[in-house]
Order: C-alpha cells, then structure tokens, then sequence
C-alpha cells in the first residue's frame, strides 16, 4: 500500500456514519419523514433517528430500511454484484 491508499482507509466509525449519511439522503430525495420510514420498514423510529445521528443499526433493521427505500436489489451471481459496484464508483 502506498501513502494515498493509506490516507483513504476508513475506520468502522467513518465507514458506518457514510452509510446513514447515505441512507439518509435517499431518504430525503425520496421525501420520506423518518417515521415514515419507520412504518414503511417496520424499524422503530427511535432506531432510525439513532442510525441516522450515530451510524448504529443491526444489519437486518438497516436491511429491512434498504428494502423500503427500495435500495434493495438482486444479482445472478457475484460478478453481478462486483460489475454493479465498479458501475456505480465510478459515476
């Protein structure tokens, strides 16, 4: 690894905050309030204005929240899965 890549690591912490940032945006395009989102996904609005402020969640409450959002799509097999993420980097 050369210096830049170095720089560009994440911590868990930063990762976790860039994913509710995320989730959060699609939210708000979407015009979706988070109770809203909370009747819709069936998490608990506490639990998505936590994930929200702090990056927190359990994977199946930030499942259940992609699925709602309709964020949630399905793939053939995994060259799918890495042709839509090297796609959608670099837009």
């Amino acid at each position: 690894m050369n210096s830049n890549e170095l720089n560009e690591i994440k911590t868990p912490v930063e990762i976790e905050l860039d994913l509710a940032n995320r989730i959060k945006s699609i939210r708000r395009v979407k015009k979706i309030s988070q109770k809203k989102l909370a009747e819709k996904s069936g998490v608990s609005f506490g639990s998505i204005r936590r994930f929200e402020a702090s990056g927190n969640i359990s994977l199946l409450s930030l499942i259940k929240i992609s699925i709602a959002l309709g964020r949630q799509k399905e793939f053939a097999s995994i060259e799918e899965v890495i042709k839509y993420e090297r796609n959608r980097t670099k837009s």
